[in-house]
Formats: C-alpha cells, structure tokens, sequence
C-alpha cells in the first residue's frame, strides 16, 4: 500500500478485499465497516507523529500513519480548514448488508432537533467530520430519514435538557446548551454530514455516539464506537485530550456494544488539515 493512499479495512474484510485493492477498487460489504479511501489522508498516528508504523486495535480498522498532515488538529471545527478537500468515504458498491445492531438511546437524549451541520457551538477539541449513510438491508439509500445524533464534549459531559440531568451533565449550566447535538435530513444518497469534535469519555462507558434514524413514524436507534487503538493514542497523545487520561472502559469491556465491536465501530482518516473523518455505513429498518 503506498504511503499517500489509505485504505481502512476491518479484518473480516480484508481478506476479501485484497485482489481488488491492487487494482485500485475496494468493495465493502455494507454491513460491515465502511471503506476509506483517500489520495491525502491518512489514518492515526501520534499526536507529536510518533508512530511510524501500524496500530490495529481491536475494532479491526487499520491506523496508517502515513499522509501529509503530521498531527490531529486541535480547536474544534474552525480548525477544519481544508473541509472542501474531503474525499467522500463510502464505497460504491457493496457485496452484502447486514443490519446495524440497535443499541439504547440512554438517559441523554433531548427532546428539541437542533437542525444544523456544525453542531459544536464553539466548543473545542480534535475537528471530526462525521458522515453517515443510510440504506435499507438491500443496501439501497434512504433519502428523507431524519438522522439526530448527540454526544459528550471534551470533558465527558452531555448538554441540554435531559431526563437525567444528574447523570448526564457536569454542571448545571451545561442544560442552558446545546452542544454535540444535532439533526440533518439525509440526501439522495441517504448521507448526512455533521461537523464535529471527537468526544470525550464518562465512567462506565466507551467513547461513543448515540444516533436516530426516523423515517416515516419509524426509529431506529443504536450506538457508534471508535476503534479503541485510535482512542488510547488521542488521549496518551492530543494536547486537549491527554489531560482526562485513558477512559475506564473499552469497546470489549462496555456493555452496550461489547458482544461485537467491530459492528458499531466507525472508519476513520486523517485528513490534510489534520481533521478526523469518521464514516459508517447506517443499515437500519425504518421502511
């Protein structure tokens, strides 16, 4: 594989993948972790560009050190300087499509859609373009779904009115925001894009996503992780992360997603401006 083209594959996939990749055409099965492929981006490395070699952790995806930015930026969204540049992560043919495993809302949820793309309201941390697309279990996009996703900030707190403020917000004042939350409509492609930061961690949970798929009347709701060779680097090596130390639970410990990991768990590369784009296949039933 040559330095300034990455592929992020997991294991199950790779194997099948192989033959194609030499010709320069990946095929990934719908079901599985989505494929990124990308002339300028790269996977993770060091925050000071530490590792010159691979990590592979165990949600399967393969972390490239290689490309042309150095580090993860820093700042949040403002940092995501060349966002025009981002290569589209999804493959462009599929070979099967497994449904995502649902997964708990959790006590976090807020009733209001805050309708927007960039929904970091200014808060920092390392920049994370989240594109999701959204087909049916014949893999065929779903326009018009309603995608609403909500995490932490960097801190490991929620935002917003929630049913359990105790559990959910640091401090009292975080119910008067609205941070980390956020509702698109999905295009003809069945994508959406959100502007991001990658979140931080609380106790007894992996670092994670929560997302809804509405369609119709109908949800579908479910969880996405990190593949947890990623996350040990950015909070060992991010300048805004290492501070919080090493969350407490991972993928394989976490008892939402730990039966199957690789499952949940997003692709991610890093881009030219050092930002994070982390890309999943959604197959939900909402027809």
């Amino acid at each position: 594989m040559q330095k300034k083209r990455t592929v992020l594959l997991s294991r199950r996939e790779a194997a099948g993948s192989l033959a194609l990749a030499a010709f320069g055409v990946v095929l990934a099965a719908c079901g599985g972790s989505s494929v990124v492929a990308s002339a300028s981006s790269s996977g993770a490395s060091g925050d000071g560009g530490g590792n010159d070699g691979e990590a592979k952790g165990d949600g399967g995806a393969t972390l490239d050190s290689g490309g042309s930015a150095d580090a993860w930026a820093s700042g949040g969204t403002q940092a995501m300087t060349d966002a025009a540049s981002y290569p589209s992560p999804f493959p462009t043919a599929g070979l099967a499509c497994v449904l995502i495993p649902t997964a708990t809302e959790g006590p976090c949820t807020e009733a209001a859609d805050q309708v927007r793309k960039d929904i970091s309201e200014g808060y920092t941390g390392l920049p994370m373009r989240l594109a999701l697309r959204v087909v049916d279990a014949s893999c065929n996009p779903i326009a018009g779904a309603k995608v609403k996703i909500w995490h932490t900030q960097i801190t490991g707190s929620y935002s917003g009115n929630t049913p359990n403020d105790g559990m959910c917000l640091k401090s009292a004042a975080e119910g008067e925001k609205h941070y980390f939350r956020g509702v698109q409509t999905t295009d003809a492609d069945g994508r959406v894009d959100f502007d991001s930061c990658f979140p931080g961690w609380y106790r007894s949970r992996t670092v994670h996503i929560h997302f809804t798929v509405t369609l119709n009347g109908r949800s579908f709701t479910s969880q996405l992780v990190f593949d947890q060779a990623l996350v040990a680097e950015i909070f060992a090596n991010h300048a805004e992360y290492k501070q919080f130390g090493q969350p407490d639970t991972t993928n394989a410990t976490d008892n939402v997603v730990k039966a199957d990991p690789a499952a949940y768990t997003l692709e991610t590369a890093r881009m030219t401006d050092g930002a994070m784009l982390a890309s999943k296949d959604l197959i939900v039933s909402v027809a």
